[in-house]
């Protein structure tokens, strides 16, 4: 029988939460910020989604000495010059709007032909003093309109490659199977077996 392995998983958001609790094996006992009494909003202050998963770990590893790992995601937009990028929570305002973010995209892909996009999650873990990347990507493109409320972030507007529907019309399993963060999550659950 395996030993039970404790680590945090430096997030306020829920839906991120469930999704990585879903792809986690048993042996994982994967605790929130909330569950270890951090309640403030860590500042993600990097140029990159790479700089903003180390910077939540970090913090989480220096203030509460916890193993853990961090995740950062952003949406990048091939007609957008890669936008919005690492500043995808941010897009249309500081205060994490979804459907604002959204509109907006929408608003700047309108006179493009080009709507290739990606989605990019980087993982840090810091684990017994050691930092380890884990990079998931899921190539697709933006839809013309939301479609679904599965899902959250951008997830009504982007639909992966080969697949009629968008991330917010599938079932969380199978956002899982092929999403950016999934992937991510799958090589840092390998590591830690």
């Amino acid at each position: 029988m395996r030993e039970v392995m404790k680590i945090v998983f430096s997030t306020h958001n829920k839906n991120k939460l469930k999704e990585v609790k879903a792809l986690m094996p048993s042996y994982i006992e994967l605790l929130s910020l909330t569950d270890i009494g951090c309640n403030e909003d860590i500042p993600e202050t990097s140029e990159t989604i790479e700089g903003n998963a180390l910077l939540k770990a970090t913090y989480v590893k220096e203030k509460y000495g916890y193993n853990c790992f961090a995740d950062d995601t952003g949406l990048e937009v091939i007609a957008l010059n890669n936008e919005p990028g690492v500043y995808s929570a941010r897009y249309a305002g500081s205060d994490n709007n979804s459907e604002a973010n959204m509109s907006k995209l929408l608003k700047n892909l309108e006179n493009k032909n080009n709507r290739e996009a990606r989605f990019k999650t980087a993982i840090s873990l810091i684990i017994d003093g050691k930092e380890e990347l884990f990079i998931g990507v899921c190539e697709g493109e933006i839809a013309d309109k939301p479609r679904g409320n599965a899902g959250f972030g951008y997830d009504p507007i982007f639909q992966p490659n080969g697949f009629e529907k968008t991330f917010a019309e599938m079932t969380l399993e199978q956002k899982s199977e092929i999403g950016h963060r999934g992937k991510a999550v799958r090589l840092l659950i390998k590591f830690l077996s």
